[in-house]
């Protein structure tokens, strides 16, 4: 695991930088976890654009993820780690005694051939790909695959290199510091994976050029200064002009730009102990 640099052979390649592959030990995906992925292009249900600058990319195919780990005490054996097009982190392929298979994210240290357990046993060992109920898991272990609501499924810290860190525990919730740097309560019979997310060094990755990013189906952002006023609050002028007052603003004239559109009172606010 580890990223290459591009020889400068045109501007482009200069500070382009990829990945190796290394770590990856399977090319072709299992069939039976693969479903088809619609693009959407940034519309709705009824078909109007709801994100903007989303369009094009490449073709691509879901993998399953089993994020609910809900195989209890019966150990897996991981076949291979596989490179996932839908999420930055790589993702391992584990297989069960009855041969069932299924996908995990692949935490960094898994490797092929090692067996991991899904269990809420209390005397369950620690170890990288174990997920157990937070209970039973020690402070100041890192954890990833974090569920928020019980039997729901992995829902934060799923992300290349995040991980999460076990504060305190008190009465029926555990304080977890979350990469954001938040402290948050979850229940301490809430599911999590031990170790960290694998692919630490996605975040090094120096995109090179405007086409790869089109790849990824992510089209040119343009600024609303650039536009026509019927187009954007920004747009219009003679020659250069500024944003104007009271900006900057969205199209839709919502303020911007370190504005906080978070509710003032949501349902979560109880949960958290430190924002980030």
């Amino acid at each position: 695991m580890g990223i290459k640099r591009f020889r400068p052979t045109t501007p482009s390649r200069r500070k382009m930088t990829g990945f190796d592959f290394s770590e990856i030990t399977k090319n072709k995906p299992e069939k039976s976890l693969l479903m088809p992925l619609k693009e959407k292009a940034g519309r709705n249900n009824s078909g109007r654009i709801t994100v903007r600058f989303r369009g094009g990319g490449h073709k691509r195919m879901l993998r399953i993820i089993d994020f609910k780990r809900d195989v209890l005490d019966i150990p897996a054996k991981v076949l291979a780690i596989e490179y996932d097009p839908n999420r930055n982190a790589r993702i391992a392929l584990v297989e069960y005694p009855d041969k069932k298979k299924k996908y995990i994210i692949a935490p960094l240290g898994l490797n092929v051939g090692e067996d991991i357990l899904s269990t809420k046993q209390k005397n369950a060992e620690i170890k990288t790909g174990n997920c157990m109920p937070l209970r039973h898991i020690p402070q100041g272990t890192a954890i990833h695959n974090i569920e928020l609501v019980c039997g729901r499924g992995a829902q934060i810290v799923r992300s290349a290199g995040g991980a999460a860190q076990i504060m305190a525990k008190e009465g029926n919730f555990a304080h977890l510091r979350l990469p954001s740097g938040e402290i948050r309560l979850v229940n301490l019979n809430c599911m999590a994976t031990i170790g960290q997310v694998g692919n630490i060094e996605h975040e090094a990755l120096v995109i090179g050029k405007a086409g790869r990013n089109r790849w990824r189906g992510r089209m040119p952002h343009i600024r609303g200064l650039a536009m026509n006023p019927v187009d954007h609050p920004h747009g219009g002028g003679e020659g250069k002009s500024g944003q104007g007052n009271p900006h900057p603003v969205s199209p839709w004239g919502k303020p911007t730009k370190g504005f906080k559109t978070r509710k003032q009172v949501k349902y979560s606010d109880k949960f958290i102990v430190k924002r980030r």
